[in-house]
């Protein structure tokens, strides 16, 4: 095990860009990020063209205050560069990877290309201590939704994933419709707090193993949106919530029973939705399954957690060369 090892991460997949430093897997030392959310919200959702253009205006900044917020010398504080390289939007990913390479060549330190559904999986390792490898992990956002069975903190296997639309995605579409604007899912929590979850109810599909699909949920949703008085907005949101997180929950503890796994997680941006926490803790508590979680902070996209996995990566070998492009 390497000790006082440090890595600067940087994330650049969507529409936030974040840079962070991160001390032997656990402990973060700084973290800062920079919100792209009121360029992309007149537009209903992220637009590339716009994202790789903001990311190019604050990738230069957002690092220099990560690594003065750390407290140590750029030039010999750090030991790696850790990078975001797949999945993403490609313009997005390259920002972050020619800025990454062009850091480490610098600094002749050493390049690690990350998977941003791996790092989700990591950002529960910030908080839970006592969390390792094996167990099962939701990873659930405005583009995923995919279950992985973490064997290893390098050797993940995918499990399940939704055949169409992802979870968030849904959330801010039907929130779009309903006039609220983007992103729509947080609001729509909100929306949701005193409202009757058992009044209305939505399709939910029944699918071999631990797939998901959420198209007929959301056309559904959307159909029914058109007939609804105001009044009926809050009702309405705690039951897409309701019954959302049920069905999210009932694949993972399903899954979880099968492969015999005693611990679960939820990562990624919809993992700070209370509806969902509550559903999985409810159903864990009932089968005496240990739960894991990052706290809002560490949910959605941030450079935290490729530094988390960016350093189990590197103590497994894991470099890349400077030829690292974009992961499709």
């Amino acid at each position: 095990m390497v000790i006082d090892l440090k890595i600067l991460a940087i994330e650049s997949s969507c529409d936030d860009t974040s840079a962070a430093v991160v001390r032997d897997g656990r402990c973060v030392l700084s973290m800062h990020t920079v919100s792209q959310e009121q360029f992309h919200s007149k537009f209903g959702g992220v637009v590339p063209e716009i994202a790789s253009r903001k990311h190019l205006n604050s990738i230069y900044e957002v690092t220099e205050i990560a690594i003065e917020k750390a407290m140590i010398s750029e030039t010999t504080g750090l030991d790696a560069v850790a990078v975001t390289c797949t999945p993403g939007l490609v313009g997005s990913l390259l920002v972050g990877i020619n800025f990454a390479k062009g850091f480490a060549l610098s600094l002749g330190i050493p390049l690690i290309a990350v998977n941003h559904l791996k790092a989700h999986a990591a950002a529960c390792y910030i908080e839970n201590l006592g969390l390792s490898p094996p167990f099962l992990c939701l990873i659930v956002s405005g583009g995923n939704t995919c279950i992985y069975d973490v064997k290893s903190f390098t050797n993940f296997n995918l499990v399940g994933s939704t055949r169409d639309d992802a979870a968030g995605e849904i959330f801010d579409k039907i929130a779009r419709r309903m006039g609220i604007e983007y992103p729509g899912g947080p609001f729509l929590e909100k929306m949701a707090s005193g409202g009757n979850e058992l009044k209305f109810s939505f399709p939910i599909p029944k699918l071999k193993e631990f797939d998901f699909s959420f198209s007929g949920l959301k056309t559904y949703a959307i159909n029914q949106v058109k007939n609804l008085k105001y009044s009926d907005f809050h009702d309405f949101s705690a039951s897409l919530m309701f019954s959302v997180s049920k069905y999210l929950s009932d694949v993972l503890i399903c899954a979880a029973e099968k492969l015999n796994r005693d611990q679960v997680a939820v990562a990624g941006g919809v993992a700070s939705n209370s509806y969902l926490k509550k559903a999985i803790n409810l159903e864990c508590k009932k089968r005496n399954l240990k739960f894991h979680f990052p706290s809002k902070k560490y949910c959605g996209d941030n450079a935290a957690m490729i530094g988390v996995q960016g350093y189990y990566e590197f103590i497994s070998g894991s470099k890349a060369e400077l030829d690292l492009n974009v992961i499709r």
